[in-house]
């Protein structure tokens, strides 16, 4: 049985991969197809669209064609040019469109006729999608210093009613919603955003007349039950809905086998004609970063605004020894500094690129899903330019790390390397921004991966003092789970902000196998259904 599932403000497809990538046990036969995903960024979209182009083929049946463009011997529309049946399903499937109401934004009625075409009729599917972020998050927030959200003068608080009015007017089964943890804490000047967030979902018809989005006639959708899918409810209230805590329904991804200290808030919704209380993630072990790096091949940093080559790159990391800091660090960082300088004039790593031949990539976790030997190499692995004194911090921090098993604050670098910020003292005295420099260490899972890294890579130095650099778009995308076969399109700023702002396919992975259950029950309710009226028909 193949669920339909709508994906909106999808992304890159994290989620659409996560459930598209599930395979049921022979007993649930249950697998999730994705029939539209809504994108408005024009690279995400193109990203959509490629990987929507090959689930077209059945698994191990993904033409040379596609790993000859990933190699770069020919390029996209040439792809779809000899693919042609396969291309038009993806870019029937993959959506360039905005929701919402500004002045971009696609018609309701059009929306509506998409997605009633997606569905072909079928009643029994799933919704999955996160509306923009920013607005919410912590960091957004501080960044505007703003206390309260203001729906009329950031439209991006409101996005969520565009995934409410979906659910009034087409009456999913499930749905499956992420968000940043900050949502949890946003408010507007009348109310938590979240609680009014959580009565909107249990009651969308409510919610979008209220609004006055649509002309309530025809709307019959009888609400949702919202779960959390990490903790079992506290009990019901006495309209029949779970009880939870808002802290219950933050999923941290790295007690599920995610590389990654991601915390969000995911919510299940169960349409409340559907008699079924669900299952929550089970726990796993901790995944450290170095089970998902260490396969990848070894590349060194580029030396930006100079001349760049081996020989200068290894000059201008050398410089350390000219900035006076030997005799203001502990004896073991330099000695660690002193040995990896001695390692840095004997490597020869390339710099990476879009794609480069290599045949040793490997994943000590889960080489099943992150590996793929038709690749014969590594793609969207092309290391950025770093100034030469950031070299330098990067190298120091580096060494530190692999000796203190920690990230180096602004307090612990020499003065002599600091930067020339004008919030550096308050970083030393620990005040703001003191972990501007953030190695992310092999033996944990990496902070959270977000679009922030798009900017640049301080928060995300390499714990490898020999490679000296930050992470490249394929070891963000590691971290947050996609396979080496799934491609980003688009300049690698855009690649990395397509990376940054997913969700790991690996937890909607999981999060799919709690939602096959539902959509069993209700396939087995159905058969048992038919078999009673046989029953009736025989006596």
């Amino acid at each position: 049985m193949e669920v339909p599932v709508i994906d909106l403000f999808a992304g890159p497809g994290g989620l659409g991969e996560g459930f598209s990538a599930f395979v049921s046990s022979f007993e649930k036969r249950i697998n999730f197809k994705i029939v539209l995903s809504i994108e408005k960024d024009l690279h995400a979209h193109s990203t959509l669209t490629l990987r929507s182009f090959f689930r077209q083929f059945p698994r191990g049946e993904v033409p040379g064609d596609y790993y000859d463009f990933i190699k770069g011997k020919i390029n996209l529309i040439e792809l779809y040019k000899r693919w042609p049946d396969q291309a038009q399903k993806a870019m029937n499937e993959a959506w360039l469109a905005e929701l919402g109401e500004g002045p971009g934004a696609v018609p309701f009625e059009i929306v509506d006729k998409r997605i009633k075409e997606a569905l072909g009729g079928r009643e029994d599917w799933l919704l999955v999608g996160g509306p923009p972020c920013q607005a919410y998050s912590i960091a957004g927030r501080s960044r505007r210093k703003e206390k309260f959200l203001d729906e009329k003068k950031d439209e991006r608080v409101g996005l969520y009613k565009q995934y409410l009015r979906i659910l009034a007017v087409h009456n999913p089964v499930v749905f499956v919603m992420e968000n940043v943890k900050g949502l949890l804490s946003a408010r507007t000047k009348r109310n938590s955003v979240f609680a009014k967030m959580l009565a909107d979902l249990r009651d969308p018809v409510g919610a979008v007349l209220s609004e006055q989005f649509v002309d309530g006639a025809d709307l019959k959708c009888p609400g949702y039950r919202v779960y959390s899918l990490v903790a079992p409810p506290a009990g019901f209230d006495t309209e029949g809905n779970p009880v939870f805590k808002h802290e219950d329904f933050i999923i941290k991804s790295e007690k599920y086998g995610i590389p990654q200290a991601r915390h969000r808030v995911i919510l299940l919704g169960i349409r409340k004609d559907i008699d079924f209380n669900p299952r929550i993630l089970e726990m796993r072990d901790e995944v450290p970063i170095s089970h998902v790096l260490n396969g990848l091949p070894k590349i060194r940093s580029i030396v930006s605004r100079s001349q760049d080559s081996d020989k200068d790159w290894r000059a201008a990391i050398e410089k350390i020894n000219c900035t006076n800091i030997f005799s203001k660090i502990e004896k073991d960082v330099a000695e660690e500094i002193i040995k990896q300088l001695k390692k840095i004039d004997s490597v020869q790593y390339p710099v990476g690129g879009d794609y480069f031949k290599y045949d040793k990539v490997t994943s000590r976790y889960r080489p099943d899903w992150f590996v793929d030997p038709n690749i014969k190499g590594g793609c969207n692995h092309s290391s950025r330019g770093h100034m030469e004194s950031d070299l330098v911090r990067y190298f120091f921090a580096a060494c530190f790390a692999k000796v203190k098993n920690r990230s180096p604050k602004l307090e612990d670098f020499p003065n002599s390397i600091l930067p020339a910020h004008k919030n550096v003292k308050d970083g030393v005295e620990g005040k703001k921004f003191s972990d501007r420099f953030r190695v992310q260490l092999w033996n944990k899972p990496c902070k959270t991966i977000t679009s922030h890294i798009s900017k640049d890579g301080h928060y995300y130095i390499h714990p490898d003092p020999t490679q000296c650099r930050s992470f490249t778009v394929r070891e963000a995308a590691r971290i947050q789970t996609f396979p080496d076969n799934y491609y980003f399109c688009g300049p690698r700023t855009a690649q990395f902000v397509q990376v940054g702002n997913a969700v790991p396919p690996l937890l909607a992975n999981q999060i799919a196998e709690i939602v096959s259950d539902i959509f069993e029950s209700i396939r087995m309710g159905r058969i048992w259904e038919k078999e009673r009226d046989c029953q009736k028909c025989y006596k």
